[in-house]
């Protein structure tokens, strides 16, 4: 029964298209058929599934206006935290308030690095510090007013360390109103640089801020 069995699968199998040698007699495998091509969406937008062998084309979403403004904005309202931070090096003496203000410091260092290099590669006016083309930047939301930035100048010790802590926690969200700005106003945030950062200053200000919040709770 076992060579009929194998009699009958080899006459079966012969009913079949004859499998494809290579020159050396040796059995070559069909081409597999191609997958299908998977086009990711915009942030926020479903993928979507072209036909098998459809040339990948993935389009890049342009920056917009408002992503602009966004990064030079932005550049400017860092700018304020270092001076902020650099303030707080030399008028407050808490171990705690000086490894905040190092963690705000190189962050904040390192993404200003970021956003000029995005603008230039854009041809986009790069800010300088609180400058561009020589005229005075606007006040971006939170940030301190000069009255505000010459009281914790002056102010020393405990008195300094509550003016920093409430000063900062309001520049940080003025951050959170700048990121919702940008994801309201329409077509901007899309670019994925654009999408990952602002994502990003949107949650790390958020933990900064309630970390901030039990600190000063601390000091009262």
């Amino acid at each position: 029964m076992l060579l009929v069995g194998v009699a009958v699968t080899s006459a079966a199998c012969g009913q079949s298209a004859p499998a494809p040698h290579a020159k050396n007699g040796s059995a070559v495998a069909a081409p597999a058929a191609p997958p299908a091509v998977v086009q990711p969406g915009a942030p926020g937008q479903p993928s979507t599934t072209a036909p098998a062998g459809t040339p990948t084309v993935i389009e890049i979403p342009k920056s917009m206006p408002a992503d602009v403004k966004f990064m030079q904005g932005m550049i400017h309202h860092h700018a304020q935290a270092l001076e902020m931070t650099a303030l707080l090096r030399k008028n407050s003496q808490r171990d705690d308030m000086k490894l905040l203000a190092k963690r705000i410091d190189i962050s904040q260092t390192d993404e200003i690095k970021m956003m000029r290099q995005w603008l230039t590669d854009r041809g986009e006016t790069v800010m300088v510090d609180h400058v561009a083309h020589g005229m005075t930047m606007e006040m971006m939301p939170g940030m301190l007013t000069p009255e505000q930035m010459a009281a914790l100048e002056k102010a020393k010790g405990p008195a300094f360390d509550r003016l920093f802590l409430t000063g900062m926690i309001q520049h940080h969200q003025g951050a959170l109103t700048m990121v919702e700005e940008l994801f309201n106003a329409p077509g901007a945030g899309q670019e994925s640089v654009i999408f990952d950062f602002a994502s990003h200053v949107d949650a790390d200000q958020r933990a900064e801020i309630s970390r901030m919040m039990l600190m000063l709770k601390d000091k009262q």
